[in-house]
């Protein structure tokens, strides 16, 4: 072979590549293609084991016509068509990225201020109040995530239902009045009970109570007269931060870094202040206790293994300095709330034990909140799982006028 002729290595190769072209193609192949395609390449070959030059090279272009030919020819997509499919490619790419190595997640509670910002509602007191220009909306919306809002009510009603409505990125709070007429608010479910001065109505178990024609959680809460403001002021949004979901596959989770986690099996209830949380919403605190530690709190100082802890977030808020000041003076606070069952860490000689020794996905961690007096969190429900880590919070991507873009700490 080495010392034959270069058309004959070219017969020979075309040879060869039309049978892997069988093989790779047969599904798509109808029965009388193979058929021809197998008549060219002993075409072909006859002609290579005669010597004849002229024949080889016909047979060729008989072959490679013939292979051309062979599968089914479909119409050009239009331009349309081909922007539609590389929208559908980037988007699985977009949804793989998401679900396999970074994250977007929006806050939606001020629990971790002030290092980082939930929603807000600023409620205005003036009764001429009025949005600013469009303009301003706009430039608002873009740099600080500002949403202005006027709401009245339409007719005598009172709040008798709520329930999260969120989606995507997107933080609603769908909200029912007794007129039957509804409102989403553009806030976390907390947050708007906060507004609307509703409390949700749990049964024995301390679950809230669902209406089951409706979907909404029975509540009572402030009635209002038609024209009477429900919403009047702004809504500042929470930061987007970015979520590693990759480092913990290759590293522990680490005391005193933001951390993301879902709440499947976080069974709060128990309390009217505190929402059963078991629903899989993903919430953001700091990583205060890792499996085998033991926690306690004697304010102003969060304690870990009989030592006040010194990861650089957490001496923070101890030392309760600037804005961290202004929200928990007292640094670390004791859980303080009525429940049904006992709080973990609610008295200064309580030790909080997190298990290390557990079936997989079991080892335990323990989440604060950086605003800890106005932060539900595992000195009320407890420990998250290992099960429940989706990974570090690594970057506030947006709003950009907060003060907190750039990674997170």
């Amino acid at each position: 072979m080495f010392f034959a002729p270069k058309w004959k290595k070219e017969a020979k190769l075309l040879h060869k590549s039309a049978l892997k072209f069988l093989h790779y193609k047969r599904d798509l192949l109808k029965p009388d293609r193979i058929d021809e395609i197998e008549s060219r390449r002993s075409d072909l070959l006859d002609a290579i084991k005669a010597d004849d030059k002229v024949k080889a090279e016909e047979a060729s272009k008989q072959l490679r016509a013939t292979c051309e030919g062979a599968l089914p020819h479909f119409p050009a997509q239009s331009a349309w068509e081909e922007n539609v499919e590389v929208i559908f490619v980037a988007l699985v790419v977009a949804l793989g990225l998401r679900a396999y190595i970074i994250q977007p997640f929006r806050i939606p509670t001020g629990s971790m201020q002030p290092t980082l910002n939930g929603i807000n509602i600023h409620e205005s007191k003036d009764p001429d109040f009025k949005k600013p220009w469009l303009g301003q909306q706009a430039w608002e919306m873009v740099t600080r995530g500002r949403s202005y809002q006027n709401v009245v009510a339409e007719s005598n009603a009172q709040v008798v239902g709520i329930r999260d409505a969120s989606w995507f990125l997107f933080t609603r709070t769908r909200v029912l009045f007794s007129d039957g007429k509804q409102l989403s608010i553009p806030a976390a479910e907390g947050e708007a009970q906060r507004l609307l001065e509703a409390r949700v109505m749990q049964d024995r178990s301390g679950n809230p109570v669902v209406d089951p024609n409706t979907g909404f959680k029975v509540a009572q809460g402030k009635t209002y007269a038609k024209g009477d403001p429900i919403l009047r002021g702004w809504v500042d949004t929470g930061d987007l931060v970015l979520v590693d979901k990759i480092s913990y596959h290759f590293r522990k989770p680490k005391r005193g870094e933001v951390f993301v986690f879902d709440t499947r099996g976080i069974k709060t209830g128990g309390s009217k202040q505190m929402a059963d949380q078991t629903g899989g919403t993903h919430f953001i605190k700091r990583l205060c206790g890792v499996p085998g530690d033991d926690l306690s709190v004697k304010p102003p100082n969060l304690w870990v293994n009989g030592k006040i802890a010194q990861e650089f977030g957490i001496q923070r808020v101890i030392q309760a300095q600037g804005e961290y000041g202004k929200l928990n003076p007292n640094g670390y606070e004791l859980a303080r709330m009525d429940t049904n069952y006992p709080l973990p860490l609610s008295k200064p000689d309580e030790t909080f034990h997190l298990a290390a020794e557990a079936r997989p996905g079991m080892r335990e961690y323990a989440a604060l909140g950086d605003n800890t007096g106005n932060s539900l969190d595992s000195r009320y429900w407890g420990s998250v799982k290992e099960f429940n880590l989706a990974g570090p919070a690594l970057f506030s991507l947006w709003p950009i006028t907060t003060g907190h873009w750039g990674f997170i700490h």
